[in-house]
């Protein structure tokens, strides 16, 4: 039985099995001059290129994103204890 590649493409998304070591693991998440995607250093797809500064808008931008979600939670909790509205329907 033949080998199955640790490494490569498959329809353009690539993937990588090879045991990750600690210094492809820090080279694969900062690449100046590379776009803000960067190929994975395991696993399957991409991840954020932390050199390039399109990376940390969005990284400020989900983080600002969850820190609205769980301050609208908090609020929640008043409307559950405001009083009910009364809905009128008309029948004709």
């Amino acid at each position: 039985m033949a080998d199955k590649p640790q490494s490569g493409e498959l329809f353009g998304i690539p993937y990588n099995f090879e045991r990750p070591s600690v210094g492809r693991l820090l080279s694969s998440y900062w690449q100046p001059g590379k776009g803000m995607l960067v190929k994975k250093p395991f696993g399957i797809g991409y991840t954020l290129n932390l050199a390039s500064w399109r990376s940390w808008v969005v990284l400020v931008v989900a983080g600002l994103m969850l820190y609205l979600e769980q301050g609208s939670r908090d609020g929640d909790a008043d409307d559950e204890a405001a009083e009910p509205v009364e809905v009128v329907v008309d029948d004709d």
